[in-house]
């Protein structure tokens, strides 16, 4: 029976399947919004307020956080990201979930379809 985590999707490590790896996926964690509490101490330049007045972590044009060091793929202020991101457990039932609604969503997507450009003349 599993413990109750007050309502803490990934507070229960029980739940965490280990053949799921970042590798295999589209960072789907870094396009998630971020919530920051007081206590997190990540730079203002990262940040902005949603529009009910919440500080969050800022997010590029295609929807991924600013911290995203998108050369390596990795996380530009691993020591000081925010609580949120030091509780999401990789492969947790939340991770899964979120991994698996991604899916579906690219699934139903419309396919982009590159065309070059029209030349004049």
């Amino acid at each position: 029976m599993a413990r109750d985590t007050g309502g803490d999707r990934d507070a229960d490590f029980d739940g965490v399947d280990p053949s799921v790896s970042c590798d295999a996926c589209d960072a789907v964690c870094c396009r998630l919004t971020v919530v920051l509490m007081p206590e997190d101490r990540v730079p203002r330049h990262l940040t902005t307020r949603t529009e009910h007045g919440l500080e969050v972590m800022a997010r590029d044009e295609e929807g991924w956080c600013v911290a995203v060091d998108q050369h390596r793929m990795c996380c530009s202020i691993y020591e000081q990201r925010p609580a949120i991101c030091r509780k999401f457990a990789m492969g947790s039932a939340y991770c899964r979930d979120e991994r698996a609604t991604y899916r579906a969503q690219m699934a139903n997507a419309i396919p982009l379809q590159l065309v070059p450009p029209i030349t004049p003349g």
